[in-house]
């Protein structure tokens, strides 16, 4: 028996799946937000004219059987890495970037590179609006690879980062919203003066501070950095000590979680709050990763990925977490 259940095989658009992102609606569905193209770029080509697409699926039996993929959200361009986000009004929200690198640009972008898209839904993702540019972004190389939060008070964080390329250098950044995710800040960064940190995360922690893992590019360590005023400022980054690509938070109880990619598919967790980390356990061989989690209704933990290459799927795997350790359990 396979350690994992395939969320999609097959989006109907190109045969290759990334990227996912999995939230509980407030109707307790599950619904999973993933890119759908047929290469880790998609461009627009003749058979494929609008690009990649954000397309989502839905469990209905907490994650054991998934349905048919759904287009969340198309525009003309290159539709790459959601992520969702269950309001505690019940309204979801998803973020992604548009990619241009290559091929045709929006007309206002001179840029030519990446920026911020969002959509919402009121009816637990059966439909979506139009897709929205995100203002303080616009044309001005931003990308997205995880989540928006809600703090307690209902200020939004987004965890967002600025890339230029010819040589590569990345900053982590942080968008707040007020009213719901209807308007942004400007971006704040995370440590402008460390050029090497992106793919951010956040997580509110139990005394307010919200921490906020990243990827480095060389790859000897992510960094890690903390706000301890709703996003406003951050601290000086830090080396977490092990590497890992679009790192994924959650708290399973007491137990915080990190899921990474590298090596393959893994996962760290914690005991203080993201302070020291266990020994990392590698879930699977696949490089693919950029994961996603969820608390099941007894107890275990989702935790969605996906498999990289052609042919590539959403694959999802069932976590036991205690104080003592995790471990994969599979599926009765």
């Amino acid at each position: 028996m396979l350690p994992f259940v395939i969320l999609c095989s097959n989006a109907g658009a190109g045969g290759y799946q990334a990227f996912p992102d999995v939230c509980r609606c407030a109707n307790g569905d599950l619904v999973c937000v993933f890119y759908a193209g047929y290469d880790h770029i998609s461009l627009p080509r003749p058979d494929l004219p609008r690009g990649a697409r954000v397309c989502s699926v839905r469990s209905t039996d907490d994650g054991r059987t998934w349905g048919p993929a759904t287009v969340v959200a198309d525009t003309p361009w290159d539709d790459r890495d959601p992520s969702v986000t269950c309001l505690r009004n019940g309204n979801l929200i998803c973020n992604w970037f548009t990619y241009y690198a290559g091929g045709d640009a929006r007309p206002e972008n001179t840029s030519r590179y990446k920026e911020l898209w969002t959509c919402a839904s009121t009816d637990h993702g059966q439909t979506w609006t139009e897709p929205h540019l995100v203002p303080s972004t616009a044309n001005a190389h931003w990308g997205t690879s995880s989540p928006m939060i809600e703090l307690r008070d209902g200020t939004l964080l987004w965890p967002i980062y600025r890339e230029y390329t010819e040589p590569l250098r990345c900053w982590s950044a942080c968008l707040r919203s007020t009213d719901h995710g209807e308007t942004w800040s400007d971006p704040i960064f995370v440590d402008e003066g460390n050029d090497d940190n992106d793919e951010p995360a956040f997580i509110e922690r139990p005394d307010g501070s919200v921490l906020c893992p990243m990827r480095s590019n060389p790859g000897d360590s992510m960094w890690r950095s903390v706000s301890t005023d709703q996003g406003r400022s951050w601290s000086r980054s830090e080396k977490v000590g092990f590497p890992g690509h679009a790192p994924y938070l959650l708290y399973a109880d007491r137990v915080l979680l990190l899921g990474h990619r590298l090596p393959g598919t893994s996962l760290h967790w914690s005991l203080d709050d993201g302070e020291t980390w266990s020994a990392g356990l590698q879930l699977d061989e696949c490089i693919g990763a950029y994961p996603s989690m969820v608390r099941l209704r007894d107890g275990t933990v989702l935790f969605v990925y996906y498999q990289e290459g052609t042919g590539s799927q959403i694959r999802a795997q069932r976590l036991r977490v205690t104080a003592e350790g995790v471990k994969s359990v599979g599926w009765e």
